[in-house]
């Protein structure tokens, strides 16, 4: 049977995310669907040669063409750069292209073109000195669909954590965290489990803000006026939900053995155990979406960039879970 491809957006370019899609095409084997990067060619061509990796890269106009291509050559939908690509060195030049390589994937993904799309990483601080208002993919590809409600879990085979509170300080996250924004990243959660992961009856585990659980109020009351009523309110929908627990206590493998996905209450919480378990091979994905996207889950490397050192094996993750779920969609 026919399947459609996936798109691999093109990533701030002065970062790792060309050598990544290269590697990654490198690495395809008779399982691996067809993709294609939405990238400037002459970019990742000359990336290729300088690098020493032997792939062929080959353009094309439409999604339609990956798939009779994927075998002998990368395909490559073009996106023109504004500003020649220097490693390690972004230039705001560039946002306009790194942008309107999301946004082709969305609209391709919208059209039922792609089955989906893996985002290569961007750098933030470069787009926002262009002008870009988002914190970052998550949010962005929230308002490209039109406005829904989304959530970002980061996954690897042995973990799926949710940050309820994201891109903030510590301070910041704190002070935003609510009984109301726990339920709504675990609703979330649930129907992604669900839909993406072919989970029927999903095990939320919700993680404690402050050491030891509060220890009854003796370190913090906002396990028991924040997150125990959020707890009641996702259970009275049905879920089995458990909770607060300990953070300290929640990553260990018998304790992952009794949960889907962990609800953590900050950035850190949720990122430094998946990347502690699973650095090369964690993958970001956005719930809530009506189309598949995965991401790679680090940034853009600028400090490698151009030396042939990075490693591809988070895209590589984000490519096969993408087809996963893409199969569960039925695309």
């Amino acid at each position: 049977m026919s399947r459609l491809p996936l798109a691999v957006t093109m990533g701030e370019p002065a970062g790792v995310g060309g050598e990544l899609s290269l590697k990654a095409w490198l690495a395809r084997d008779e399982g691996t669907r067809p993709f294609f990067a939405i990238d400037d060619p002459a970019r990742l061509a000359a990336l290729a040669g300088k690098l020493g990796l032997a792939v062929p890269v080959r353009e094309i106009v439409q999604p339609a063409e990956a798939a009779a291509v994927f075998a002998t050559a990368l395909p490559v939908l073009r996106v023109k750069l504004k500003a020649a690509a220097m490693p390690g060195r972004p230039d705001p030049a560039n946002a306009a292209p790194t942008l309107e390589a999301i946004e082709r994937a969305t609209r391709f993904a919208q059209a039922g073109e792609i089955a989906g799309f893996a985002t290569n990483p961007i750098q933030k601080k470069t787009l926002h000195d262009a002008g870009f208002r988002h914190p970052g993919h998550t949010e962005f590809l929230a308002e490209l669909a039109g406005g829904t409600d989304v959530a970002m879990m980061l996954a690897c085979p042995a973990l799926r954590v949710v940050p309820v509170t994201i891109h903030l300080s510590l301070a910041d996250a704190v002070e935003a965290l609510t009984p109301e924004a726990i339920v709504r990243a675990g609703r979330i959660t649930a129907a992604g489990l669900k839909s993406l992961f072919g989970i029927e009856r999903p095990r939320l585990a919700v993680a404690a803000l402050n050491p030891h659980a509060g220890e009854q109020g003796a370190m913090g009351d906002e396990e028991s006026r924040i997150i125990a009523p959020a707890i009641e309110a996702l259970r009275r929908d049905g879920l089995d939900v458990r909770g607060p627990a300990p953070a300290d206590t929640l990553f260990h493998p018998a304790a992952r053995a009794t949960y889907d996905a962990a609800l953590c209450m900050y950035h850190d919480q949720a990122l430094i155990p998946i990347k502690t378990i699973d650095f090369s091979g964690g993958v970001n994905v956005t719930l809530g979406l009506p189309f598949v996207r995965t991401s790679p889950d680090h940034g853009t490397a600028l400090d490698i960039a151009g030396t042939g050192r990075a490693d591809p094996a988070s895209l590589i993750a984000a490519l096969a879970m993408a087809d996963d779920m893409a199969r569960r969609r039925g695309t």
